[in-house]
């Protein structure tokens, strides 16, 4: 394993991985509570601090065995959830869709935010290779947080969106999942089943959207 190469990798998107997380799980948080749940910011959870969402097992460790382990080809993480109590939300079952929305919504905005940031650097000619390739970075992560985080499997927040807008009967059979949920989209990631079916095509079209909705400001700064 190129060590060098490993620094320059971990420089280049540590940046855009601590604000992609950071700003998800806080605006689940702050989600929840202007829809009834305090919980979240009883505990100090609504912040940009990103030492309040890093788990040092899912968002360190186990992400840096398996760029050992696989050379870079197989990624995987998750940082510490932000607790929310569905029962003292206004309408729980309403309300937890835009709770598990806000997540992944966070993470669309940054993508928007990370391609602007690069068109702005171009425009200016600034060709500073580091600066432009965290910025694709930071597209990259954020297309992969929001693509991934909507599969629709409770404990993910595309499950939680499934339980909200089902039936009360099927979204209580979906919820059931919730335990062994994480083992489940953990077997069908190693498996291939979300990369090639759902998280790659779902992260073409959100690059093809923000790439067509940001053709007026390409148009005027080229």
């Amino acid at each position: 394993m190129d060590i060098a190469n490993l620094i320059q990798t971990v420089a280049i998107y540590a940046l855009p991985v601590l604000f992609a997380i950071t700003v998800h799980e806080a605006a689940h948080g702050y989600a929840a509570l202007h829809y009834g749940d305090p919980t979240a910011h009883m505990l100090g959870r609504i912040t940009l601090n990103p030492l309040k969402h890093i788990d040092p097992v899912g968002t360190i460790l186990m992400p840096l065995m398996l760029y050992f382990a696989t050379s870079g080809a197989f990624l995987f993480g998750y940082a510490k959830p932000v607790p929310v109590n569905f029962g003292r939300l206004r309408n729980p079952k309403r309300d937890m869709i835009w709770v598990a929305l806000a997540g992944p919504g966070a993470n669309l905005v940054q993508a928007v935010a990370w391609t602007l940031w690069m068109y702005l650097m171009y425009a200016m000619g600034l060709q500073e290779p580091f600066f432009l390739e965290m910025a694709q970075a930071g597209v990259l992560v954020n297309l992969v947080m929001f693509a991934f985080n909507l599969f629709p499997l409770p404990p993910l927040d595309g499950g939680r969106i499934l339980v909200g807008l089902l039936p009360m009967r099927q979204a209580m059979a979906v919820s059931r999942i919730e335990p062994y949920g994480f083992f489940i989209v953990l077997a069908l990631v190693v498996a291939g089943v979300v990369g090639n079916l759902w998280l790659r095509p779902l992260m073409q079209a959100t690059a093809a959207a923000i790439e067509l909705l940001l053709t007026p400001v390409r148009l005027l700064l080229f």
